[in-house]
């Protein structure tokens, strides 16, 4: 299965916590994952905004926003101007939330097992998890959370393990960035919220 059809899959499987979360970090996931489960389980009746208003509640509880704006668009964030970093970090939540509003649009027993927790480098901790798909093949995706002043935040998602989401997103927006300028890459970003809403990003397999 081709990365970003993984990345899809990945995003848009819904979520059940299988055992009780005692780390903080895990905690952080399980009270995301109730929010997906419930935007899920209410797909058709909420529509794509009702499903996107939810989640972007959410957003800011469960991912370092800021921390992976800057990072998913490398050496290119430090000349930004003040308003730029502002506007870029708001489009990020943005297609974040969209992201899986988008693809959260049909249960068909889709479960999301929460497995543990453990510290790793730079003073981040793991979450281990697994996509049960009953449709398809199960999918290991793992969330990198480090400390922030509000409690553990994501900072990156790990698509079979070990593929970072971050460095595709990075790699993404870099070559746009050299390609079209900033204001290009913020059109992209706006052109891929719009087909998460109008459901074609599944079919073109973004």
């Amino acid at each position: 299965m081709p990365i970003r059809a993984l990345g899809a899959l990945a995003f848009g499987i819904l979520v059940h916590v299988a055992a009780a979360a005692d780390g903080a970090a895990m905690k952080v996931i399980t009270r995301f994952n109730a929010v997906l489960m419930d935007a899920l389980q209410h797909a058709e009746t909420l529509g794509y905004q009702g499903r996107f208003d939810k989640i972007a509640v959410v957003v800011p509880e469960t991912f370092d926003v800021a921390f992976m704006a800057e990072k998913s668009i490398g050496r290119f964030w430090k000349p930004l101007s003040d308003a730029d970093k502002a506007r870029w970090v708001a489009l990020f939540k943005e297609f974040t939330a969209a992201n899986y509003a988008g693809n959260l649009d049909k249960f068909s027993g889709q479960k999301f097992e929460v497995l543990s927790e453990e510290p790793d480098q730079n003073d981040t901790t793991v979450v281990h998890s697994k996509v049960i798909d009953p449709n398809g093949e199960d999918v290991e995706l793992n969330y990198r959370l480090h400390d922030t002043p509000a409690g553990p935040r994501v900072v990156d998602v790990y698509l079979k393990g070990t593929v970072s989401e971050l460095a595709l997103r990075r790699s993404d927006y870099t070559s746009v960035l050299e390609r079209d300028g900033f204001e290009g890459l913020l059109a992209t970003v706006r052109g891929k919220i719009a087909d998460l809403a109008a459901g074609r990003a599944k079919r073109q397999g973004a």
